[in-house]
């Protein structure tokens, strides 16, 4: 069977391991597969629709950017080959780099990146001030697009680059082509690994293979740039609502990689000599309770103001996280310790006083109008976060409806403003990574009603600022900028901030290549 190969020389050859056979022609290796359990289910798979992060991992499995984030948060090329500016620096020519190829085989050109962008355009907050500082975007030829500016802007780069929601990742022009506010039914990407649609059961299973035709870039990865080399041939996402069976999971060995255990299993966890347990982003989380500000009672600034002020950070910290040790009370809307980080206007959240609130409720005439928190069972910190809230609202004198539900129906409903649909939403509890949060061009801190994050925050003065942010030269400037930001914000009180905490990762001994960021990321990841 294997010519001259001696009966000896093959044994030595078997007891050498899969490596050794691996070099033999005609014999297969064994699939290798990576197995994971995600934060959430992956329920709604467009991840310009939505900001959901189990949206966005997905999207990052799939599809590729123009430009990614490093572990310093500077932008480097991933899709582009080389650019140039233009002096006055009005005009960026991108040209893409060799290789860029669809699943289904076809050739990424400029024209796809023009559509994608200009959907993406019209959801991110980066997106909405690139697009509106811009004059024109085209495909001069099939991998080269023309960006020029209206006006000034100094973010062109960091938007297009930018590593979490919403990512301006590159679809199909055919895809890229639907109503940015209607979910795609068209999974093509270009990126390291391919969405197995026949395999996805929600709420259980999703499955990506590799994609072979993939070629990674040649430096190495750092964050969400450089390389993406799938070191395995499938990935699949095991979805467990329940988080003591997810655990136990993990320590029979039945999964390889928890990305988000509760931080109260993190002892349990740690005491299993073959898993680690770890944190990977230093900026961590801002924990935000959401209000609707289409709806009664949170239509009134002067309600949600009042809702703020009983909003104790330390309370829904030690009530969702725990140990101290994975966190710490923040009050700038900007991460602590990030170079915006400053404390004007956060009087209003920064002491917690239910009789302040109750007081500030009473004044404005607040009317017994039921508030409805839609609360995410499936999360353990969401849920913690969403019955702290609801013992706060009540102790100041809200009448208070919670609405149990899993995460993937509440970003569902979430993105309807109808009154009567579902019977409506007033509240609902999340998190962003700092690293989404950091500068006044996030989504979260919109005030257009029209194209702004689901609450649907309205304030002009707000928008002005942002947009001044976004062609701002010094960074005593920004600065200045990020200050009024963040008064307009604390003044309308457009979100209730509930504190900075980390979320650690939790994955056995035989997971090799694990990247440090803010996103978890599954390609470079190896199993021994």
């Amino acid at each position: 069977m294997f010519g001259w190969m001696t009966r000896r020389s093959l044994l030595a050859t078997l007891l050498a391991g899969p490596l050794a056979l691996g070099a033999l022609p005609g014999v297969a290796q064994a699939e290798t597969t990576l197995r994971v359990i995600p934060h959430a289910d992956l329920k709604n798979l467009d991840p310009i629709w939505t900001t959901a992060y189990i949206t966005r991992n997905h999207g990052y499995m799939i599809y590729d950017t123009l430009f990614a984030m490093n572990e310093n948060f500077e932008p480097q090329p991933q899709m582009v080959d080389t650019w140039e500016t233009s002096e006055d620096g009005l005009t960026w020519t991108f040209v893409l780099r060799d290789g860029l190829t669809f699943h289904d085989g076809a050739p990424v050109t400029a024209t796809d990146v023009v559509a994608s962008l200009e959907r993406w355009g019209k959801r991110d907050g980066m997106g909405q001030q690139l697009f509106a500082n811009t004059a024109s975007l085209e495909a001069q030829d099939d991998k080269t697009v023309v960006l020029t500016l209206a006006n000034d802007y100094g973010l062109v780069l960091e938007s297009i680059g930018k590593i979490s929601s919403n990512v301006p990742f590159i679809m199909p022009a055919r895809v890229a082509a639907t109503d940015p506010f209607e979910q795609i039914t068209d999974f093509t990407g270009s990126g390291p690994f391919v969405f197995q649609a026949d395999e996805w059961v929600p709420g259980s299973t999703v499955v990506y293979t590799k994609f072979d035709d993939y070629v990674p870039r040649e430096e190495p990865v750092s964050a969400a740039s450089g390389g993406k080399v799938a070191k395995v041939d499938k990935v699949v996402w095991t979805y467990f609502p329940d988080q003591t069976t997810a655990m136990n999971a993990l320590m029979a060995g039945e999964v390889d990689f928890f990305e988000q255990p509760a931080n109260d299993l993190a002892p349990l966890l740690e005491a299993n000599p073959d898993i680690t347990v770890e944190v990977n982003d230093p900026l961590g989380n801002i924990g935000f309770a959401r209000f609707n500000h289409l709806l009664p009672p949170f239509d009134n600034a002067d309600v949600r103001r009042a809702a703020i002020m009983a909003m104790k950070q330390e309370d829904y910290m030690a009530a969702a996280v725990g140990d101290p040790k994975f966190w710490k009370t923040c009050y700038s809307v900007f991460p602590c310790g990030t170079p915006l980080d400053n404390d004007v206007g956060s009087e209003v959240i920064a002491k917690g006083d239910i009789d302040a609130a109750k007081a500030a409720l009473a004044e404005t005439g607040y009317d017994g109008t039921p508030v409805v928190i839609m609360q995410p069972t499936d999360i353990p910190i969401l849920s913690a976060f969403s019955l702290v809230t609801a013992e706060k609202l009540r102790n100041v004198g809200f009448e208070v409806d919670v609405q149990a539900m899993d995460w993937s129906t509440l970003t569902s409903r979430r993105a309807s403003r109808d009154p009567v649909a579902d019977g409506g939403w007033n509240m609902f509890h999340t998190w962003w990574i700092g690293a989404d949060v950091i500068d006044p061009m996030a989504i979260a801190f919109s005030g257009n009603p029209d194209a702004g994050w689901f609450g649907w925050a309205e304030d002009a003065a707000l928008e002005e600022a942002r947009a001044a942010f976004a062609v701002a030269g010094s960074e005593d400037e920004k600065k200045q900028v990020a200050q009024t930001v963040q008064d307009r914000l604390w003044s309308i009180g457009a979100s209730g901030q509930l504190g900075q905490f980390f979320n650690p990762v939790a994955y056995r001994s035989n997971v090799k290549g694990l990247i440090k960021s803010p996103v978890q990321f599954f390609w470079n990841i190896s199993i021994e």
